[in-house]
């Protein structure tokens, strides 16, 4: 079996990468922005809107979640390879308001052939809202 430089393979189809992991529809539907991606890490932006909020008028877990989720993904799809999450452990530690934009970035912590590992890290500006630990299952097959 020839082993694929995945660095090599994010290289040279970045633009076909790019365009699949962008294009999630989930998180374009709650107005997640990818900002930053490359291989193995990925930053998304929010804005925190009215409809987002739980019963105390601050940011729900779930829109935290979902931000970091979408981050995953990107990051753990990076080299063209397909993975799905397997498991996730997020602890929320503060809260957002309406109008806050939140970001998380995701890195890559380590990858072999079958799993890769990954932190993120949601914050309102400079401070850590939520951290996720995250664990993808690398499929066999390439989506580019």
């Amino acid at each position: 079996m020839t082993k694929i430089d995945e660095q090599q393979m994010h290289a040279e189809n970045f633009d076909n990468i790019y365009e699949k992991v962008k294009n999630d529809p989930y998180a374009r539907s709650l107005g997640i922005e990818l900002t930053r991606f490359g291989p193995g890490m990925a930053e998304a932006e929010l804005e925190v809107q009215p409809h987002m909020v739980n019963a105390h008028g601050t940011v729900h877990g779930a829109v935290m979640y979902a931000l970091a989720d979408h981050v995953f993904s990107v990051a753990c799809n990076a080299y063209g390879r397909t993975s799905v999450g397997l498991s996730t452990n997020v602890q929320f530690m503060a809260a957002a308001m309406p109008g806050d934009k939140i970001t998380a970035a995701a890195a890559e912590v380590r990858r072999n052939f079958r799993t890769g590992f990954y932190r993120i890290e949601v914050c309102h500006g400079v401070n850590q809202i939520a951290v996720m630990d995250a664990v993808a299952y690398r499929k066999d097959q390439y989506f580019i």
